[in-house]
């Protein structure tokens, strides 16, 4: 086919061009990118995607600063992880404490690297972090925070850390590190010792065989002094009597199931309560660290939960999930999964505002229609029986 001239001249002329930004993006030294912040567990799951970005944009793994025990436990080993940095708390006073020390070290000796600051002008910690990037001599041309003002009011939350991912400080080059196309689903791993001692203690407690419904009760506020027994102002806080009756129908429809209440110690007194009212032995009441969590969401049937951290850690891994929102919207929070598993979403504004406005036979439908999920662990597949069970 004829082509003019000055036609092949453009196409010429585009190609070199794309081979010269390319072969400077080769040239271009790998950079640490560094991220911080200090969120609970569904925040630092939620940082996943981001955090492979970046790994790909600037080949380099990430170094992460977070706060609390979780960001060690979620990420140690990930591939697009080179150094944790777990502060002890999200509140703790700035500098008090070895592992500030080490930031602070560490900050001063990062090179040219980029520093992504995942905390919004909205958070109280915001004020610490820029005044130990300045004590650490971080040039504010390196520096990006992140600004939740120009969002979309329906994008999710991974969506607003890609976008910020693609954002460049003014220190660097853009074309130096071009931006791939990653998943926008949080992944996460199980390390091989945790999925030891979980097959263990699953073992150990008699529940080799059998399928494991993870259901989590509680969330942040439900550790604030015996909120819960006020769940009117906990938008997430569904009663007792619910809970009692969705675990008794879980256990009509698949009676070979153990039933795991999970959450923290600050949980257990409502966790307990939920398994006193509901009155089956196949219910138990478990405190669960962070690393038995994502063991046990690697292998479980299933989980029920409310808008929660654990809930994203479960979609993270796999495990088909139920989330019962409350004045939350589902299109920022949902819990995404990358590895098939299903996530149903129930309830969240503008319909719901509550989740006692949502009811027992909604979640317990919703449940009986997730999809089998081979489980290594307890002998799966096995899906909850389709009969008819009364609500």
């Amino acid at each position: 086919m004829y082509r003019p001239a000055n036609s092949l001249l453009v196409q010429a002329g585009q190609a070199s061009l794309a081979a010269t930004a390319s072969a400077a993006a080769a040239a271009a030294p790998g950079l640490h990118p560094i991220v911080i912040r200090f969120g609970r567990l569904g925040d630092m799951v939620l940082l996943s995607p981001l955090l492979n970005l970046l790994r790909r944009r600037y080949r380099m793994p990430c170094w992460l600063i977070g706060s609390g025990p979780w960001s060690t436990q979620l990420y140690r080993g990930h591939e697009d992880i080179a150094q944790i940095w777990s502060l002890a708390g999200r509140h703790t006073p700035l500098l008090l404490g070895p592992t500030w020390w080490r930031v602070l070290w560490a900050l001063r000796h990062s090179g040219k690297s980029p520093v992504y600051v995942c905390e919004t002008a909205a958070s109280q910690r915001l004020k610490r972090i820029k005044v130990l990037l300045a004590l650490a001599g971080v040039e504010p041309e390196r520096c990006l925070f992140l600004q939740e003002d120009v969002a979309d009011g329906n994008e999710h939350r991974v969506d607003g850390l890609l976008r910020f991912g693609k954002q460049t400080p003014s220190a660097l080059q853009a074309a130096n590190f071009p931006c791939p196309e990653v998943d926008p689903a949080p992944q996460l791993k199980v390390q091989d010792e945790h999925r030891l001692e979980c097959d263990r203690w699953i073992r150990a407690q008699g529940w080799s065989g059998r399928p494991i419904v993870l259901v989590q009760p509680g969330n942040r506020r439900t550790m604030r002094q015996h909120r819960w027994r006020r769940n009117q102002i906990d938008d997430k806080g569904w009663s007792l009597a619910n809970w009692s009756a969705l675990l008794r129908c879980v256990h009509a429809s698949l009676p070979q199931a153990q039933i795991v209440l999970c959450g923290s110690r600050q949980e257990l007194t409502l966790l307990r309560r939920i398994r006193l009212v509901t009155g089956l032995n196949e219910v138990v009441a478990e405190r669960l660290s962070p690393c038995r969590l994502l063991a046990l969401c690697g292998v479980a049937h299933s989980m029920i939960s409310v808008d929660t951290g654990p809930a994203h850690v479960a979609a993270a891994l796999g495990s088909p999930l139920v989330v019962i929102f409350g004045n939350t919207s589902p299109r920022h929070w949902l819990p995404r999964s990358v590895l098939g598993g299903r996530v149903i979403a129930l309830g969240g504004p503008p319909g719901v505002c509550h989740v006692d406005q949502i009811s027992v036979p909604e979640v317990f439908e919703a449940w009986r229609s997730l999809p089998v999920r081979q489980n290594s662990l307890t002998g799966g597949p096995i899906g909850p029986d389709r009969g008819s069970v009364s609500v």
